[in-house]
């Protein structure tokens, strides 16, 4: 079996996007960046839109939407969301729309993906764990604070994407306006660093290949802090955790076998 593997193609709060890689299936998770925006980011992976094979949605947040109706109609994807996230966009023009439920695993093509419902102020999140038999990939953003069924999915991943968001401190004394600071902070909204490590330190990560930062506020964090949390909590050192920012993303990772 080849390797699985994974790149980010942006993350933070101006867009997100995430490639998974099994064999000939590619899926675009999330689809946060004008039409145009995806396909130049694409190709920095050596990629072209017609390489993808699906388009799975977690919510409906502009991040996470943007350029999903024009780019799934300009090449022929099918879009894959939940029944809530639909609803949250009454209207859209997609390629194709297929529904999932958070709660139900399904298959597309060689990746098996296991969605799990996430506090968050979206119509019906999901984030997801995405496996190809051997390995699993853990992804875990757009979350206002963990709960047991989100703690159980992520444990024992070979690989993590978690999202970082802010640091308190730094939220406080920033930019935002204070009903803006509180939805960030809210139960409803994103993890700090601080929350981000007490979830590694509660799972088993003893199989982790990567631990991937993502969502990391521009305004509101810096690199150095959220990937000091993890090591923390990972016993590792801090350039061990990578990064994954709004403008480059992530190169791409694989899971292979030990």
């Amino acid at each position: 079996m080849t390797a699985m593997r994974f790149a980010l193609l942006g993350s933070g709060s101006k867009g997100n996007a995430l490639v998974v890689e099994q064999g000939a299936t590619r899926l675009l998770i999330d689809c946060g960046f004008s039409a145009r925006e995806i396909e130049k980011r694409l190709a920095r992976l050596e990629l072209t839109p017609g390489d993808i094979d699906a388009i799975v949605i977690t919510h409906e947040h502009d991040d996470h939407w943007k350029g999903v109706s024009r780019f799934s109609r300009a090449h022929d994807l099918p879009v894959w969301l939940t029944p809530g996230t639909q609803a949250a966009k009454p209207g859209s023009e997609l390629a194709a729309t297929e529904l999932y439920s958070p709660h139900e695993p399904f298959a597309i093509g060689d990746l098996e993906l296991f969605p799990y419902p996430v506090p968050h102020d979206a119509r019906e999140p999901a984030q997801l764990v995405i496996g190809n038999g051997e390995h699993r990939l853990g992804v875990l953003s757009d979350i206002g604070h963990v709960t047991p069924h989100v703690r159980a999915m992520v444990d024992a991943c070979d690989a993590l994407i978690i999202e970082s968001n802010h640091d308190p401190d730094m939220l406080a004394g920033g930019p935002y306006p204070p009903s803006l600071k509180a939805r960030v902070g809210g139960r409803l909204g994103h993890l700090s660093n601080a929350e981000a490590a007490a979830l590694v330190s509660e799972i088993d990560t003893g199989a982790l290949q990567h631990v991937v930062v993502a969502h990391l506020s521009e305004s509101n964090n810096r690199p150095d802090l959220a990937r000091a949390a993890l090591a923390e909590a990972l016993a590792c050192t801090p350039d061990w955790v990578h990064v994954a920012n709004q403008n480059e993303g992530l190169s791409w990772r694989s899971l292979v076998n030990r």
